[in-house]
This record gives structure tokens, sequence and C-alpha cells, in this order.
């Protein structure tokens, strides 16, 4: 080490050829979603108008803003400057979204507890829900010193007794920081916490991208977070040491003084840009190559920087991209305002880019900082995320407190100018890209080359009406995400075309976590999706609570009576899956119809006597309910349990597997046929029970179904019936003649009863694979039933016992009914018997309403009907058929409360004394003297003040 502090740092560096590497070594990495929280903004979007508006975000505090646990002697010194960059409600936490006590949510250290909600929010921009994830999600993170156990935490005594002094180090060491995330997440891919000072959080990212090309995982949370305790505090700004003497940090400047901490957090999701690209991610910007090395033993001192440390690492990052420096338009430096560290690290990008070209004056440089402060283990990605924004944006924002460059930087005989003034950074001809640098105290540096994202390809059409999805974990969050994306939608409703507004949709079904508390909204376009968030509670904007596991799910369809005139055209216009379904029906059907079904199920000027036909209606409303429920399968919706009134019953037998699909539209068809055969015949509902209808009946009328404890159905010929009607007017019971063509279920369906069962005969029947509840028993139908031919032949003669069915589904407490089929008939009666409210629901698929836009509304509703009761939607087989891509929506809102313990005495306080040394500050005085300058000793290499021997001993 002697030796080494002796090497010339201006030596040139040992050639060598580029260290062989893998065959995935120079893959592109895509950034696909970023997140943060910095001074004077609360998200990525606001840091841009910060950057875009050229604003600094640093806080200057009154004397009575200060905390009061800084001491007296050290506000009043002459040195002290009360400045910081803080990040507001930093003291904020929602606990309960990660199933924390409010007592653990207080011990732990905010770094920890910011960078959870912040890993939330990143991957929402991404639109990746890990447990919808194909692949392993990989945390890499950093953070500062827990200065918060320090100050706040280590004076209650009492409080870390009976919370246990292990947990309590496990709640604030830096150790933990990435494991928190992936335990709280659930993400199973590497989780590690990285630590060298100010270059954590960039050197956090750039082994995310090393992990991902070497297929360690398929996703990558990466960055960093810095939060200061107490958080109103300045510092001692001695000589000899790098704070700026006048609180502002002023990169590349003649008056930069030094530099000036912050607090802050960000983060950034990263995957493959060839998987990206495939999974239709929004992608912001692609890193081509990264550079890590360390000084070693050639700088002066252990904290010094060094020009040819850096300028190798450069070097290392265009190696790996495979590009020429003279390709690079724009530097995102570390960019201190130390006396030292700015024209050292000019000096060494200077170096770097000399290897490739020797022409001056062609790449733009400026440093976030100037703007938010040094946000020390939090500064890299800082800086990353805004060369993303600017990429994105197509600006240069002027670098803040710039106005004369600093004489000791040659910049006339450098590649390198500061951007002093916004500047337009449009695509061009060739791909623009960037560099990033930060560089750690102790040696440690890091760059990564960002180019800027491919173009997209355009999304296609999709459905005439949008189903837009929310979730969250408590009303008041539900409520606060869909009022600011409200306000999102209604600031875009010029910009969002159809296309553009299903993306908003498709994104919210896929990339967010499915939590309790949901809201769906309905709409054509933008507009009219923001007016229904901005009203919950109207019919197009539907909230409930979904239950803690999802419901069983029973199908019923329903009889023939519900067919309205082109059921089903709307979606054999807009919906792949079941208009290819229909196709295979009516393809079926040709040879026992003499015709294709289409020509009357499709055709919108159809008379209402072709669906009276039995011999049609009857195949009709079973092609219909077949292909529905097939849609319903192909989007994740599967029943535990199907029941069938009527003609229905035979749709989920053949779903049951008791008939193969063929067989079962032979056996429709000539059920049907047969029926069409027999004298006509009327039916006749009636608000009576069973057993006060029975005696009214006479010898020609039959019971022919009981829908409801207190609706039942009267079945024969028309006169008989008619009779019965009038009987029924004179006591005033309610009944109504019923839109059919024969009497079904009566004594006149007797003479088709032999001849049905002969045809069956000829069938190979099955036992039903998946339980069906027979609605001639309301009990399930048994294997031996079901290979009957005679049982189905008896079908059409027996009164349907609904109402008995419908009463066995309501024995499973935790239940959604789903009509599959034409109307809301059997939803209606399936209603009228439901016990639990809470946690059972009944759902109709389908209205009277055949136009494409009013079934698909109708259909989308139904599904969010489903969804918000908790059962499991496969979202993307819903999206299957459309070219969608992500896109970067308001994701979750927390509703923090504040968890933060009160520092105790004075001691804390003193320890907060300045941040002169600075934990990364790339030239924070290389004399051995500065060591012992007025400084912060949680700055100096990221070394803590000793903490009480209890705070790092476990319990056990």
């Amino acid at each position: 080490m002697t030796e080494g502090r002796q090497h010339d740092s201006n030596r040139e560096p040992v050639s060598r050829e580029p260290t062989a590497r893998g065959p995935h070594a120079r893959e592109p990495v895509a950034v696909v979603g970023m997140a943060g929280r910095f001074p004077g903004a609360r998200d990525v979007d606001a840091l841009w108008r910060v950057l875009a508006e050229g604003r600094e975000t640093l806080t200057r505090f009154a004397p009575d803003e200060l905390c009061p646990s800084i001491p007296a002697r050290r506000r009043e010194h002459p040195d002290y400057v009360p400045v910081r960059g803080v990040v507001e409600g930093a003291f904020e936490f929602d606990a309960a979204y990660f199933r924390m006590t409010p007592r653990e949510a207080e011990i732990m250290d905010p770094q920890q507890r910011l960078v959870l909600e912040a890993a939330v929010q990143a991957l929402d921009d991404a639109g990746l829900d890990p447990a919808r994830f194909d692949g392993d999600v990989g945390v890499w993170c950093g953070k500062g010193t827990s200065e918060y156990l320090v100050h706040n935490v280590l004076g209650h005594r009492e409080l870390i007794e009976h919370y246990g002094t292990f947990p309590t180090e496990i709640a604030t060491e830096k150790d933990h920081v990435a494991t928190r995330v992936a335990y709280e997440l659930d993400l199973r891919g590497p989780a590690v916490s990285v630590n060298t000072a100010c270059s954590t959080s960039l050197l956090a990212v750039n082994l995310a991208v090393d992990a991902l090309r070497m297929r360690r995982c398929d996703a990558a949370l990466a960055g960093g977070v810095c939060i200061h305790s107490p958080l109103n505090r300045g510092y001692l700004a001695g000589q000899g040491g790098s704070a700026s003497l006048d609180g502002h940090l002023r990169p590349f400047d003649a008056e930069a003084t030094g530099t000036v901490f912050s607090s802050g957090l960000g983060l950034v999701v990263l995957k493959r840009l060839d998987d990206a690209l495939r999974d239709g991610d929004h992608v912001r910007a692609v890193i081509l190559g990264v550079g890590v090395n360390n000084n070693g033993a050639l700088p002066a001192s252990f904290m010094g920087p060094s020009a040819e440390g850096q300028a190798e690492t450069v070097r290392r990052a265009l190696d790996d991209a495979g590009v020429s420096a003279r390709s690079v338009s724009y530097v995102e430096s570390h960019g201190t305002a130390t006396l030292e560290g700015d024209p050292v690290e000019v000096d060494a990008l200077a170096r770097a880019f000399r290897r490739d070209t020797d022409d001056r004056g062609f790449c733009a440089m400026s440093s976030v900082k100037g703007n938010l402060g040094h946000l020390d283990a939090a500064g890299g990605v800082a800086g990353l995320i805004k060369t993303v924004l600017c990429l994105e944006h197509e600006l240069l924002p002027a670098t803040a407190n710039y106005r004369a460059p600093n004489p000791a930087i040659d910049f006339e005989a450098s590649p390198f100018f500061v951007v002093d003034r916004a500047t337009p950074w449009p695509r061009g001809e060739e791909p623009r890209r960037a560099g990033v640098s930060a560089f750690g105290i102790g040696g440690t540096n890091a760059h990564t080359l960002v180019e800027e994202a491919p173009v997209p390809e355009p999304s296609g059409p999709s459905r005439p009406v949008q189903l837009l999805v929310q979730s969250a974990h408590g009303a008041a969050s539900l409520d606060a995400a869909s009022a600011r994306l409200a306000s999102w939608l209604g600031d875009r409703v010029d910009t969002l075309g159809p296309n553009e507004t299903a993306d908003v949709a498709a994104t919210l079904r896929t990339g967010r976590r499915q939590l309790a508390h949901r809201r769906f909204a309905l709409g054509e376009d933008a507009r009219e999706l923001a007016r229904a968030l901005a009203d919950p509670g109207a019919e197009r904007c539907v909230t409930a609570v979904a239950p803690p596991t999802p419901p069983k799910v029973a199908f019923v369809f329903p009889g023939q009576g519900a067919q309205y005139v082109a059921m089903g055209s709307g979606l054999y216009a807009i919906e792949p899956d079941f208009r290819a379904h229909v196709d295979e029906c009516a393809e079926l059907l040709r040879p026992h119809l003499d015709g294709d079904l289409r020509d009357v199920l499709l055709a919108g000027d159809v008379t209402t006597d072709n669906l009276r036909q039995t011999r049609l209606t009857q195949p009709a409303v079973f092609v219909v309910e077949y292909a529905l429920a097939k849609l319903w399968e192909t989007w994740g919706v599967r029943p535990d349990v199907l029941v069938g009134h009527s003609i229905g019953q035979y749709v989920a037998a053949c779903l049951a597997g008791v008939f193969p699909l063929e067989d079962a539209l032979a056996v429709v068809a000539r059920r049907g046929a047969l029926m069409q055969e027999l004298p006509p015949g009327t039916m006749l509902s009636v608000r009576l029970p069973e057993e006060e209808l029975l005696p009214l009946l006479g010898d020609e009328v039959s019971l022919a179904a009981v829908n409801a404890p207190s609706l039942c159905v009267a079945s024969g010929p028309a006169g008989a019936v008619d009779a019965l009607a009038d009987v029924l007017g004179e006591r005033g019971v309610a009944c109504r003649r019923l839109d059919t063509s024969h009497a079904f279920h009566s004594s006149m369906m007797e003479p088709m009863v032999g001849p049905f069962a002969e045809f069956l005969a000829g069938f190979e029947l099955g036992a039903p694979r998946i339980p069906v509840l027979d609605t001639t028993t309301g009990r399930p139908l048994g294997a031996d039933e079901a290979r009957d031919p005679m049982s189905w032949a008896r079908h059409v003669r027996e009164p349907v016992r609904f109402a008995d069915a419908v009463a066995t589904l309501w024995e499973e407490p935790s239940r959604v009914v789903l009509e599959v089929g034409p109307g809301r008939t059997a939803a209606t009666l399936a209603r009228q018997q439901l016990k639990q409210p809470a946690t059972q629901a009944v759902v109709s698929s389908l209205l009277e309403t055949p136009d494409a836009e009013a079934e698909c509304r109708a259909l989308l509703h139904a599904l969010g009907r489903v969804w918000l009761h908790g059962v499991e939607v496969d979202w993307a087989a819903f999206q299957r058929h459309e070219r969608r891509r992500k896109v970067s929506v308001p994701g979750t809102c927390f509703t923090g409360t504040r968890h933060w313990l009160p520092p105790v005495g004075e001691a804390a306080g003193d320890f907060a004394t300045g941040d002169a040394a600075g934990g990364g500050v790339a030239g924070a005085a290389s004399a051995p003297h500065a060591a012992t300058a007025p400084t912060d000793a949680h700055a100096i290499g990221g070394a803590a003040a000793p903490a009480a021997p209890h705070a790092t001993t476990p319990d056990a």
C-alpha cells in the first residue's frame, strides 16, 4: 500500500485487449420502469418538471425550522449552513400495504421503508406484476448509513428491548435493504445489497445488467436510497472539506465551493431488450454497456479521486457497448462541484474519449446534483433517471447554478461543454447516446452507456369499449388512485386515441398487483373513462371488495325463451374466440339443419318468427351459450359446477364431457325437430309456490318448471292454459303468458319421448367430468343417469326444478353464479335465493342488445363484475388477439401515516454535524488533514458512529 500511494496518477493506462466475455456480453438491456423520490419532486414526472425549469430544490431552513435535537453550539457556529435537500413526507409510510404493524414501521429505517414503496411504484411503471411474471425478478439496491438508528432509535432503549435488538438491527442495517424488497414483494431472483458510497446505486444498476445478461434473472430492480436524519438540518462547511460554503451546489462552475448533501431515492426496472420488445414493454431507454473498476492505490488518499481510474471505467463501458466515444453526445457526470473532483472528472472523461477521437466540443455534460444536491447512495441512479428523461423528452435542461466554467477545467481543449441553457436533443439518423458516471469514496467507479429507445411499433385496434380495472389494499388508496388516474386521463383526452386508450387499459389489467379493494370502469375513450372514474358508484364504474380466496364459479345456462333477434352477432363481430366456436358449431350443424345456422343467428333483419321455430331456436341457443362458455374459459373463468335450464342442460352436459360437441349438436337439433312436429301449446308463468299451484292445474295442464320458491310455470294446450289464467286472475294471482311455440315439459311432450330415447341410444354418453346439477332433481347428475338415454328423453317431459338447483348452488358460501347466455332471466331467478350477499354474487353475460358495442359493453361489464368478486381472470388471454403496448400509467397510491421516532437528547443531534467529506464525493479532499475537518462521521467512507452494544448483538 505504501508503494501504491507513490504511484504516478498521470501514468498512461496499461494497453490491453478487451476482456473475452460470454455470448451475451454486449446484449442490450432495456429500462422499462422508473420510480423515485427527490427533493422537491415526489415522483419521476415531477422531477422532470424541476429539471426542465432549471430549479434548485434545496431547502434553506430558518433557525426555528431546524431539528431541536441539533445542539445550539452547532446551529450557531459561524460556518453552519442550514441547507439540505429534503424528501417530502420521508417520515410517512403505508405500513398496512406491507402487512406491518405500526411498531415494526417506526423501528425500521425509513430508507428501507421508502425503497419498498418505490419498488412497487417502479414495477407499476414497468407494467410488471411479479405474481404473474413468467420469470425471476432480482433486486440490486443500496442505502446510506442508518442515521435514523443512531439519532432516533437508539435512545428508545425500552422500545428496543421490547422489540428485540436483533430485529432492530435487521430493520436498520444496510445488509437487508435488497432482501427486504425481495421478501415483501415475493421476488425470487438474486437480492443483493450494494454499498460503495456514492457509486452505490449506479453500481447496482450495472450489476443488474450483468445478471440479466448472464440469465440469473429475467427482470431486475436496481437503485439506491439515502434519507438523512434529522431531516431538517444543515452542515458545517469547514475549510479543507468538500462542503459548499454558501449552500449551493454549482457543477463545473467558477464559483463552486463544494457539495450539498440531500436525501432521495431512485429505482429502475430492467429487462433484456429482446424480451422487453417481445412483451410490448414501454422501453424508456437502452443500456448498451457498463464499466466498473476501483482506483486501487492510485489516489494520494483513500478518499481521493483518480483520473486514470475513472478514465478506465469509461473506456470499459464503451468497450462493453461496442461503440466509439465519438457517438456519445451527452454525459451525465458525477459533478459534485468539489474543488478537486470536477477537474479530475473532466480530465478522466477526456482521457477516455481521446482514445477514439481528437474532436472538441461535441459532447454536452451536466449534473443533476445542481438541482437536487448530492443524493449520496442514490446519486448515480438519479443521474441515470435524469438521462432517460432527457432522451424521452428530447431535451437537455440547463445545468442548475452554472454560470461560467471552472478555470481549473480546460473545456476548450476537451470534447465537452457544459449545458448552460435548455438545448433540444432530437432524434436523428444516428441513435443518441449518453454516459452516466458515479464515483465513490474508496475508489469504486461506475459508468453506464445509455442509448435512446427504439421507435416502438404502433399498437393495434381493440374492442369498441374498454374495460379499465384498478385495485388497492384499502378504500382510501383506491379512491386516491382513481382520482389521480381520472385526472391523468382527463389531461390526455386529445392525445389518447382508441388504440392508446386500449394500451392504458391493458397495462392496468396485466401490469398491476391484484388486491382486494377493486374497481372497474367502462368507456369508449379516455374522456368517458375519466368521467367514470371521477364518479365511483355509477353504473359504468363499480366497486367491491374481493374475498381473501377466489370464490367458486357456477355457469348457469338459460333455456328457450331467453333468445333475442341477432343474439351474439355483436360478439361474433369483435371476439375471435367466440366467432371460432360459432363457426365450428355452424359447420357441424349443416347436415342436421339443411342450412347454415349463421344465416338465422347473425342476420340483423331476421323476423322473430325464425327464432320461434323450435327446430332453429334450440340449436341457436345452444351454440350461443356454448361459444360464450368457451370464451369465458379462454379468459380464465372456469366453473366448478354447471347448471342448465331445459336446453341449457345440454350445454352443461357437453362442457362436462357427457356429449362430445358433434354429438351434442346432433342431439339438440333432433330434439328441436321432434318438438317442432308436435302440436302447439302455451306456457304460463305463475307467481305461486308449487304446492299452491298444483291443485289448480287440472288434467290437461302440467307443472313445467319451478323457477323460484314462489314462481312456477304451467304448460299445456292453449285453451286449458287460458282457463287457468282466468282462474288465477279472479284470485288476484299474478301470471304472464310466455312467448313460446310449444308446451314444453308437459304431457304434450309425451309422443316424442320414445323416439328421442331411441335416437339417443345411438350415441356413447359419458360421466360428467365437471359436476352438473340435474334440473329435474336439483342435485348432481350421476354417472349412470348421464349415460342413460331415457333419462335425457324424460328430461323433455319432466318439470324443470331450477329453484332446487339454485338452492344447491347457494350451499357454497363463497360463490359467483354466472349466467352464460342471452338475457338475464336465469340470473334474476338465481338472485331471488341468494343467501349471503357479502360473499355470493350473480352476474349476467348478455342483455337483449345485439349490436357490437352494446354486447361488448354488457360482456365486459360482466367480466368486470366477476373480477370484482375475486375470480381470477387471465387478462393476457383476454387481449391475446390484440397487439398491445405497455404504457407508463399512474400506479399505486400509498396512504402513508407518520412513523418516526423522535430523537432523544442532544447526543444524536451532535452526530449530525455536516457532510463535508461526503460518502463518495469525487475529490473529497485528498490531503491527510481532510479527515479531521468538521464533517459528518457517516459521510467518511460510509462509516457510522459506534452504536450501542445491544444494537448489534442478537438476542440469541
